[in-house]
């Protein structure tokens, strides 16, 4: 099967964290404009579902936007199938850091094969706020190269960010002309994914009021940062898609930054796939959840216990964390602190099941 470059606008996203979320927000914009948007479903980012979805493109599509898992050989094997004319790498980090080199070198090496193999005419978008993307092969991109960012200058860089109960509003200046949008989600890091689909859309001839309309309508992908309200005034943050160090610092900071007059309780499980990393890298959370000065901090797994640890070892009092590898114990000790006016935050990667743990929280609270 020869790899297309396809005549409609072919996005295609990478990156060590908000590949889905990122997706999300392109396709909402997308369906402002267009009835027929092809996108990944789910987590099906490897190269068999990449040759699959080309399969399905047909002459009713105005768009596909496709997540690329680039993992191991992962990255040319993609673009068998299809050489986007629009490419994302919204990061390069930590997540999957064993299977991947154990390096962020080694990381970043193989994200770069969006650069390497996508159409060389097209457009590659990389995040000028994260240091290590600086790593990504580009200099012999022959295509535009296009920045977003909040602190770094950028082509397409957010500021005067403000947080509300119900997202984030962010201004971005588009045909020299300050624009104001909102996203029902939280965080800096999904302004930078919203930052990658605006850029996008803009280059696309989407109208500013049709970008503010469909990031309106943006849907959060399941369990990545769900803030969902409790009884008395509580709030529950589901994010137990998966965990790296720097997911778990990012819905961290969202945490601090909603639970400004509540009391902030992290519940942490072990980060998995971090190879020769998942001692620094749990190191680093626990350092980083001290310094944030969370009320309680529940942690669960075996690796998980360097995060108490830590925290302990930045000065964190040793009666306030507490670590479980046997989840019935876990939520026996959360029933004391599922009360009134409490943020509570759920973090883990995917197969520690952390989710069990946010249901758990949120039936709970109806008691």
């Amino acid at each position: 099967m020869a790899a297309k470059i396809p005549k409609i606008p072919a996005i295609g996203v990478t990156g060590s964290a908000g590949k889905s979320t990122t997706t999300a927000f392109i396709y909402s914009i997308f369906k402002t404009k267009w009835k027929h948007v092809l996108k990944t479903r789910g987590n099906r980012n490897l190269p068999k579902h990449t040759k699959r979805y080309v399969q399905q493109i047909n002459p009713s599509h105005k768009a596909v936007i496709l997540e690329m898992g680039l993992g191991r050989e992962a990255g040319k094997y993609h673009f068998r199938y299809l050489k986007p004319n629009f490419g994302v790498i919204t990061n390069v980090g930590t997540a999957h850091y064993g299977k991947l080199g154990n390096s962020i070198k080694a990381t970043a090496k193989k994200k770069s094969a969006m650069a390497k193999y996508m159409n060389p005419k097209g457009t590659l978008l990389i995040n000028n706020d994260d240091k290590n993307s600086k790593l990504l092969s580009t200099k012999k991109f022959k295509g535009k190269l296009v920045t977003v960012g909040i602190k770094k200058h950028a082509h397409y860089q957010a500021k005067n960010i403000k947080y509300s109960k119900n997202g984030v509003s962010f201004s971005v200046r588009l045909n020299r002309k300050i624009e104001r949008f909102f996203i029902p989600t939280f965080g800096d890091h999904n302004v930078i994914n919203a930052l990658f689909a605006i850029a996008i859309a803009h280059r696309l001839r989407f109208s500013p009021r049709q970008i503010r309309l469909g990031l309106k309508r943006f849907k959060p992908p399941k369990r990545r940062l769900n803030v969902i309200s409790l009884p008395k005034k509580s709030l529950l943050i589901d994010d137990t898609f998966n965990a790296n160090p720097q997911s778990v610092k990012a819905a961290t900071d969202v945490l601090v930054k909603l639970g400004k007059r509540k009391k902030k309780i992290a519940v942490v499980g072990s980060m998995l796939e971090l190879g020769s990393y998942s001692r620094k890298g749990h190191h680093k959370v626990g350092k980083y959840l001290a310094r944030k000065r969370m009320d309680r901090i529940f942690v669960f797994g075996v690796k998980a216990k360097q995060i108490k640890r830590a925290a302990i070892s930045r000065g964190y009092p040793s009666k306030k964390i507490y670590a479980y590898t046997d989840r019935y114990q876990l939520h026996n000790k959360l029933k004391n602190y599922v009360s009134a006016n409490t943020i509570i935050l759920v973090k883990g990667s995917h197969r520690m099941r952390m989710r069990d743990t946010a249901e758990f929280v949120a039936r709970y609270s109806l008691k």
